[in-house]
């Protein structure tokens, strides 16, 4: 699967003992994204049926035994964690960033049992983090910008960004 691959991609400036953690948070994060199903405004049939049911076969596949083999102690702590797939990834932009934050705090943590000499440098977690987000997008097709746009101005009331309300 070509999202796991993103996540072996980021892991490669990793120590190997980082894989199963960044793999793990990969998989929680992509299923995220795909829950952006929810996001998006809808789209004219039958392609609205068809991106549905692609998102939904992606979250499906990231949580098949054959993916998720040898990583349950990671996503157990995830889930534990609360970093989970929910509607709210969906519609709340606050609940995003706490996941991102929930996600490079869980690595960070990880890391930090590893000797101080096997340690990455600082900030690789956030890096990682940005990384497998961008890659997972690329690969189920949700553009940032896009979903931010259709976020805002999809439905019957224009949602205020936080920058406008300050303002």
């Amino acid at each position: 699967m070509e999202i796991l691959r993103a996540a072996d991609s980021w892991s490669k400036e990793a120590p190997p003992a980082l894989f199963p953690a960044i793999r793990a948070v990969c998989i929680r994060l992509a299923e995220m994204v795909a829950d952006q199903r929810h996001y998006l405004a809808p789209l004219p049939e039958p392609q609205e049926s068809e991106r549905s049911a692609v998102l939904s076969l992606i979250a499906d596949r990231l949580r098949a035994p054959e993916v998720t083999r040898g990583l349950e102690p990671h996503l157990q702590a995830l889930a534990d964690l609360e970093l989970r797939s929910t509607g709210s990834w969906a519609t709340v932009a606050s609940a995003q960033t706490e996941w991102i934050t929930t996600a490079i705090r869980y690595l960070e943590s990880c890391a930090a049992e590893l000797p101080a000499a096997d340690r990455p440098d600082p900030y690789w977690a956030d890096d990682v983090v940005a990384g497998v987000i961008a890659s997972v997008r690329a690969l189920i097709g949700v553009d940032e910008l896009h979903a931010r746009t259709e976020a805002r101005y999809s439905g019957p009331i224009k949602r205020v960004t936080p920058e406008e309300e300050e303002s």
